[in-house]
């Protein structure tokens, strides 16, 4: 067993407590634990270290002359994935557990970080390490809400594990690959999803009430391919509403100011990362970062129904006339929202071009509100990638 590496240890924050990054802060975890002495490092929020944590990770940090690098971050591959047969109640058709779940049955892993519901609260996140595909299958379907994952690294530590498996998002991955070295691990995967607009418990409460019709009873929720919010319901049924119909009025001060702030919507430091964003409706957006990532997608490949990804449309003026349409709040009658999403779905960007689409729409929104809110950390919290793709487009001051 390798011992872990001596390292500094601080006493946790306080539950409440001010946090170092302040109203930024994206709640990770990583100040509850004793690598809260790390934090001024680690954190996203703090020191924005992508293109550096990349070269750890991946071996290299992303080529800023390869327009899929610029966007989607260092990859080997990327494909459209579904599983053939899914898992029954997962969000969708469960290729994330099932990678977590085969890793663990065959010893790869001895744990896998993974974010539970609380008691009698499906949309409460509760962290834990999961040693049993049951636990893991517990952890099914998204939790949209700020979750401390890493909240649980003092337990890894001290249990002497010595390979684990990491699920989480891109805030959550760079403190994690910040302080991996501290963990005494034999090896890390870490599992990644696209992450963008996470909420607190109460704002995601809004959020429902003022956008689902049966808020009570939505299980989970997703922003689609279609340019619609599509809601799952306990009976089943999936309740669509189009993007253009949402009450940004009410809704521009919902979303953490830490999502606000991200420019890692694709968790560029994952060794695996699964979403929905660059695939055709169905199927899963799955990028392979590295030879690590490539170990972890064979464990299923048997499983899965693959195809090549694709690309169709033009996101540019799209995107353009979303910037100040969000920026003064504007949202149009139901109607209205309605015909306008199934124009945009005929002959609007689709597939990578759809990815395009949304990391710019919440680049330059996000640009925008550190640029006003924080003006201070501008320069140095834009990673270059995202600046570049931000200076394709007018912004107002």
């Amino acid at each position: 067993m390798t011992a872990a590496p001596t390292h500094h240890k601080a006493r946790a924050l306080r539950p409440g407590s001010p946090r170092p990054a302040k109203e930024l802060c994206s709640e990770c975890g990583l100040c509850d634990t004793y690598f809260v002495h790390y934090v001024k490092d680690a954190c996203a929020f703090l020191n924005q270290q992508v293109a550096e944590l990349e070269e750890v990770a991946h071996g290299r940090s992303r080529d800023l002359d390869a327009p899929d690098d610029v966007y989607f971050g260092v990859h080997q591959e990327m494909i459209a994935a579904r599983k053939r047969e899914p898992i029954a109640g997962a969000q969708w058709t469960g290729i994330v557990s099932a990678i977590a779940c085969e890793m663990l049955e065959r010893g790869l892993v001895e744990g896998v970080v993974c974010v539970q519901s609380a008691p009698g609260d499906r949309f409460q996140p509760q962290p834990t390490i999961a040693k049993t595909p049951e636990e893991v299958l517990a952890a099914r379907v998204n939790k949209p809400t700020l979750s401390p994952n890493l909240s649980v690294l003092e337990l890894v530590e001290r249990s002497g594990m010595q390979r684990l498996l990491a699920i989480g998002v891109g805030c959550q991955i760079q403190a994690l690959r910040a302080v991996q070295d501290k963990l005494g691990l034999e090896k890390l995967y870490v599992l990644g999803t696209p992450c963008v607009d996470n909420v607190t418990r109460a704002g995601l409460q809004k959020f429902l009430e003022t956008t689902s019709q049966s808020p009570e009873t939505v299980v989970h929720y997703e922003f689609m391919q279609d340019f619609r919010v599509h809601f799952k319901h306990e009976d089943g049924s999936v309740e669509m509403v189009p993007f253009f119909g949402l009450k940004t009025n009410k809704l521009k001060d919902v979303f953490a100011p830490s999502c606000m702030s991200c420019f890692d919507y694709v968790n560029s430091l994952a060794d695996l990362v699964v979403g929905y964003m660059g695939a055709p409706f169905g199927y899963q957006w799955i990028v392979v970062r590295n030879d690590t990532g490539k170990e972890m997608l064979e464990v299923v490949a048997d499983r899965l129904v693959m195809q090549p990804v694709g690309s169709q449309g033009d996101r540019r003026a799209a995107v353009q006339q979303s910037i100040p349409a969000y920026d003064k709040g504007v949202t149009l009658p139901m109607w209205a929202a309605r015909l306008m999403g199934v124009f945009i779905e005929r002959i609007g960007p689709k597939g990578l071009e759809y990815a395009r689409f949304s990391i710019d729409s919440h680049f330059t929104r996000n640009y925008l509100y550190v640029k006003r809110n924080h003006p201070e950390k501008l320069a140095d919290h834009v990673p270059e990638y995202a600046q570049r793709i931000v200076e394709q487009y007018n912004l107002p001051d």
